[in-house]
């Protein structure tokens, strides 16, 4: 531990930029992921402003149990199906996928065809079914 903050001392700008680099990393990733909901927040929007799910998880993993209402799209068809989902346009579609990674690049190619309250649902349906959410089959 010692050796750690005596290097720190020693290259304070280099530790500097290690973080700003860092940070702004993060930061960009985030942006491109774009807005995160979490589950409850999901739930309130689905109720209160009729969001759409939109579910990008292929058909095996949809088969196993999809948030009621769901729309699916699995990822590797969204470009060619995004048709599909413009009578939503003006509502808010919450993208999932099973651990809420893949929904990001889902969510960037909403956003680039014109969707433009467009999310994620953070942890995907791994954190959905974890809070003990209804799922239907």
């Amino acid at each position: 531990m010692e050796q750690v903050i005596e290097f720190i001392g020693n290259h304070v700008f280099l530790v500097a930029a290690w973080v700003l680099t860092l940070a702004m990393l993060l930061w960009n990733e985030s942006r491109r992921a774009g807005k995160a909901v979490t589950p409850a927040i999901a739930t309130q929007m689905i109720n209160k402003e009729d969001a759409v799910i939109l579910d990008i998880r292929p058909k095996k993993e949809w088969d196993t149990g999809r948030i009621t209402g769901a729309r699916h799209i699995p990822m590797a068809e969204l470009e060619r199906r995004i048709d599909e989902l413009n009578k939503y346009k003006e509502k808010p579609i919450i993208v999932v996928c099973n651990l809420g990674q893949t929904a990001g690049a889902a969510t960037k190619k909403l956003k680039a065809a014109g969707f433009t309250n467009v999310m994620r649902l953070s942890g995907g349906m791994t954190e959905w079914k974890g809070q003990s959410l209804p799922v239907v089959k």
